[in-house]
């Protein structure tokens, strides 16, 4: 049950992944996750914790030309993503060091079948955006951040499910027959994607998103209504995440964009990214955007929880 595992989530932080073959990891000057979907989101979310760190994310086909010898690490919740074992066949034919991290799938048996390092993440059956807490240990685990490692479980106990749930019940009421549009910080754009992916795959709606300073100099201009396109824009709610340790230019930026956007009468939420860490912010807000387009899904009488058309679509693209 969708609810059980967002009261849950908490939970996932105490979980300690296991590297397997850990004597075949090598060390990188490069890093490379190869994932799609949920599954590279964890990734994402450590860019903004620890942007030093040298990694890259790959969504595609094949395996990017590296400047420096690198490591793939080939993440797939489900072990069955087409471009994560297009990934990993095409790293292993030339010659790149290679780890994995999965629940299962053919994926893992490739991993086992090769003697590769391993990560097995617990629960295939949940959705990855909802196994996000086991995907981002493993991945720290993977890549040896094991000072962030043991400060991220202390979110077990950090997070507030309850809080989350009462402002994500707000919020999605706000949001009826509305089309949200996401804006952060160039930094946390990781959380603004995330959040629309929730949006889009939870509550089964269209969402989208952006980043400040680049939103200023073109997509703004789209929202400047005039008469004959305003049927185009009355569907449009606007969440801004608000982060305080921003830049001062962003952080006038977005008062500045919530005052000319009010202006032309579009509704604006501000919503602030805060906690007592990197780590606690990210997903405080991130368990917000869960409980929002889960009462959604309700609100619209969709699945909250299955995916039918990227399945369907999955069926079109193998015959």
């Amino acid at each position: 049950m969708i609810t059980e595992d967002l009261k849950n989530f908490p939970k996932q932080f105490s979980w300690e992944p296991k590297i397997e073959n850990s004597d075949k990891l090598v060390a990188a000057d490069n890093l490379v996750v190869c994932g799609m979907g949920g599954s590279h989101l964890a990734a994402d979310l450590i860019k903004i914790a620890l942007p030093q760190l040298p990694l890259t994310i790959h969504s595609y086909y094949g395996f990017p030309v590296l400047p420096k010898p690198g490591l793939g690490i080939i993440s797939s919740h489900s072990g069955n993503t087409e471009e994560a074992l297009d990934a990993f066949n095409t790293a292993m034919r030339q010659n790149i060091p290679v780890a994995v991290i999965t629940s299962g799938g053919k994926l893992l048996e490739l991993a086992k079948e090769h003697g590769l390092p391993f990560i097995q993440t617990p629960d295939s059956k949940i959705q990855p955006r909802f196994a996000l807490g086991y995907s981002l240990m493993a991945l720290l685990r993977m890549t040896n951040q094991n000072e962030a490692l043991m400060e991220i479980t202390r979110l077990s106990n950090l997070l507030n499910t309850s809080s989350a749930q009462n402002k994500g019940q707000e919020l999605a009421q706000k949001l009826h027959h509305k089309i949200p549009i996401i804006y952060a910080s160039t930094p946390n754009t990781a959380i603004a994607l995330t959040w629309k992916i929730k949006f889009n795959e939870t509550a089964k709606i269209p969402a989208f998103y952006n980043v400040w300073p680049e939103l200023n100099h073109n997509e703004m201009n789209g929202f400047d209504t005039k008469e004959k396109t305003m049927p185009l824009m009355e569907k449009f709610h606007f969440l801004f995440l608000q982060d305080q340790t921003d830049h001062p230019q962003i952080i006038k930026r977005l008062d500045a964009t919530k005052r000319l956007l009010e202006k032309q009468e579009f509704k604006v939420e501000i919503l602030p990214l805060a906690g007592e860490s990197v780590f606690h912010k990210i997903f405080q807000s991130l368990l917000v955007a869960d409980w929002t387009s889960y009462y959604l899904a309700e609100f619209y009488g969709a699945d909250p929880e299955q995916v039918p058309l990227v399945e369907e679509f999955k069926k079109l693209i193998a015959n």
